[in-house]
């Protein structure tokens, strides 16, 4: 159980089939990412640049201090970023050591997807890395279906887990965030960044650029990371990005700049300006945002 402990935080406002279950990771302290005052508007602050996203904020990455927000208490489809919510609790409350065997309705995804075949067996850390590293929705499904025993089943760890980090805005459905039925909000999900990005394995794979896939039949799979920032931008170093119809193009990003580190989420882009905007606001982040502190309210 996570220790719900308050940071001073403030915002702007390989070969096993038997499993066996982890007790769940004990975190020093959970952000408490705050609202920023009615004061201030839906944009703080009017100094920083402007993006595409309707809704967005920005955290500082080692304290969860506000930087920088927009919109980001209203609710809105995050697609598959709510992948990092997946990768929580696979983490925390499960074992990705040993194999799973794909059943035919974790096949029936829509894409994108690997198109892995029902009766196959992957090791679970190779799905896990497809699902990160390229976002893959049947290596999600058969992740979560073997892990709680069925969707529905592993949707309610997700939404216990999230409650349970201060995610306390966000309904999730299934692993991979297809459906209109769910939402979460920019703070939501950067509350969920802030514990992603400490995890080591998170890290390492969402910094990955490219991950070589091995099917059971033998054949190999290059798969290049769907962020991309990752070999384009010098600060960049990981994150996840969603897409459907509903939510337009969403984007978790982290960059880092050797002394401070910043987590960006950006939800409802309807424009390919996604990975620009990012640039952009992680730039001025590391170099210029300046937090809001409660002591001038």
């Amino acid at each position: 159980m996570l220790i719900l402990g308050l940071l001073a935080l403030a915002g702007c406002a390989t070969e096993s089939t038997t499993r066996t279950s982890t007790p769940a990771r004990v975190e020093a302290a959970r952000p408490m990412i705050a609202a920023a005052p009615t004061a201030a508007g839906p944009i703080w602050p009017a100094s920083a640049p402007q993006i595409h996203a309707r809704y967005a904020i920005m955290i500082d990455a080692r304290t969860g201090r506000t930087l920088y927000q927009k919109n980001a208490d209203v609710h809105s489809q995050v697609a598959s970023t709510q992948k990092l919510m997946t990768s929580l609790v696979l983490l925390q409350r499960g074992d990705l050591s040993g194999t799973l065997t794909i059943e035919r309705e974790d096949t029936l995804v829509e894409p994108g997807k690997l198109n892995v075949r029902a009766g196959q067996t992957y090791s679970r850390m190779a799905l896990f890395s497809a699902m990160l590293v390229k976002s893959e929705n049947d290596a999600a499904a058969a992740l979560a279906r073997d892990h709680s025993g069925s969707i529905p089943a592993f949707a309610s760890e997700m939404n216990r887990l999230a409650r349970e980090i201060g995610a306390n805005d966000s309904y999730f459905v299934n692993p991979h965030g297809l459906p209109a039925s769910q939402y979460s909000t920019a703070r939501d999900m950067a509350i969920i960044a802030f514990h992603a990005y400490r995890e080591p394995i998170m890290r390492r794979l969402m910094a990955t650029k490219y991950y070589t896939f091995l099917y059971a039949d033998g054949r190999a799979k290059q798969l290049e990371n769907t962020n991309k920032l990752l070999g384009r931008s010098m600060i960049c170093n990981g994150m996840k990005t969603g897409f459907t119809n509903a939510a337009g193009r969403c984007l978790v990003s982290s960059g880092t700049n050797g002394n401070r580190e910043v987590i960006l989420v950006q939800l409802g882009s309807k424009t390919n300006y996604i990975f620009d905007d990012a640039e952009t606001m992680m730039q001025w982040g590391l170099h210029s945002g300046s937090p809001f502190s409660l002591a001038s309210y």
